[in-house]
């Protein structure tokens, strides 16, 4: 069923996803990131979102967006659901802080172009 809702209500989803952790995350350091398990698996959760989200965009979107480590978002989703117990707490928070501004900035420029 890849992209039987469609790339908009995909891309939205990773919207949400991004600003549910901006939220998550707001002001809190890497320690407190560390300390409060409910920043941790909410964060977890939501990247995982995104990773699930981009799978189910259509080839055509990614094809046109090719800057965007699509390969990257996915794996690293797999790796969350599958090795629970390997997620890399340092990985995830730069994913988090580094990598989703720029990934929501990509994505409401795609939003925005299908508009």
């Amino acid at each position: 069923m890849k992209g039987s809702l469609g790339d908009k209500v995909r891309l939205m989803h990773i919207l949400d996803a991004i600003n549910e952790t901006e939220i998550y995350l707001h002001d809190s350091s890497y320690e407190q990131f560390l300390e409060r398990s409910e920043k941790r698996f909410a964060t977890i959760k939501q990247v995982e979102i995104i990773g699930e989200a981009c799978n189910a965009l259509s080839d055509e979107l990614k094809l046109a967006n090719d800057s965007i480590p699509w390969k990257a978002i996915i794996g690293f989703r797999n790796i969350s659901v599958h090795e629970y117990f390997g997620v890399n707490l340092q990985l995830v928070w730069e994913i988090a802080k580094n990598d989703l501004p720029d990934l929501k900035e990509k994505m409401q420029i795609i939003l925005k172009a299908l508009a």
